[in-house]
């Protein structure tokens, strides 16, 4: 019983940390992607 009870408590711990971490990816992907079209869309406006 004691086992069970310090999985809940490590599990209550890491699953905010996990949602944030994931959180945190998903915002450097959007950043990335952005950056992305910004660049091509300065490349295209120079293209002949």
């Amino acid at each position: 019983m004691i086992v069970v009870a310090i999985i809940g408590i490590l599990a209550a711990i890491a699953l905010p940390q996990f949602t944030e971490y994931v959180k945190k990816g998903e915002d450097k992907a959007a950043q990335a992607d952005a950056r992305h079209l910004l660049l091509q869309a300065t490349a295209a406006s120079f293209s002949p």
